[in-house]
């Protein structure tokens, strides 16, 4: 079993990382690794956020940790949400109240255009990596299915006519923004498919 550290709390993301990774991998969390401080996110851009949390880890508590952080970005609303995509209706980081405040923003826009882009960044104790992962795509006029998180509801990906929340998560984690920057991860580490190093 091969331990990676993943500089997050939020749940859905580490069990969505450890999905991907497949057998012979633990995701270790914050927690996990007895890091109670709130690690805010204080730069302006995706790049920016996800090297501040890793490099966190590894000063503070000598692992070497990879942190993502992701934003949706809708051509209609000059690229907004964007960095401040968890945050988009207030700092309670509600799912719904997100959503709701997209749609609004969107009801008078016939450009439903937008990706979602997720930068994970690798901080070790002898390299700095960042890599990055796109998911173009729409959004719906309305929520479509019940699964997933965050903005799942209503992004439905290039190449689908269903959201996120619908195609369910065998499909999700081999097409989404997380999926492919996580790919990259693997390969940088000399990780195959398969969940063993090459």
């Amino acid at each position: 079993m091969r331990t990676l550290v993943f500089a997050t709390n939020n749940a859905h993301k580490a069990r969505e990382i450890e999905q991907i990774l497949g057998p012979g991998f633990e995701v270790r969390t914050l927690r996990d690794i007895g890091c109670t401080e709130d690690i805010e996110e204080t730069e302006d851009t995706l790049e920016g956020n996800a090297l501040l949390k890793a490099r966190f880890v590894r000063e503070r508590y000598g692992y070497d940790c990879f942190s993502e952080d992701t934003g949706l970005f809708v051509d209609a609303l000059n690229g907004d949400p964007g960095v401040h995509t968890a945050r988009y209706a207030g700092a309670d980081r509600s799912a719904d109240a997100n959503i709701d405040l997209l749609l609004k923003n969107l009801s008078d826009k016939t450009d439903r255009t937008a990706r979602f882009r997720t930068i994970i960044a690798l901080v070790e104790q002898d390299r700095v990596l960042l890599l990055e992962g796109v998911c173009e795509g729409r959004i719906a006029e309305q929520r479509q299915g019940s699964g997933g998180f965050g903005y799942d509801p209503v992004f439905i990906p290039e190449g689908y006519d269903q959201s996120f929340a619908e195609l369910g998560d065998a499909v999700k984690n081999r097409i989404s923004h997380r999926a492919r920057a996580t790919m990259k991860l693997m390969e940088t580490l000399g990780i195959t498919l398969a969940g063993q190093p090459d």
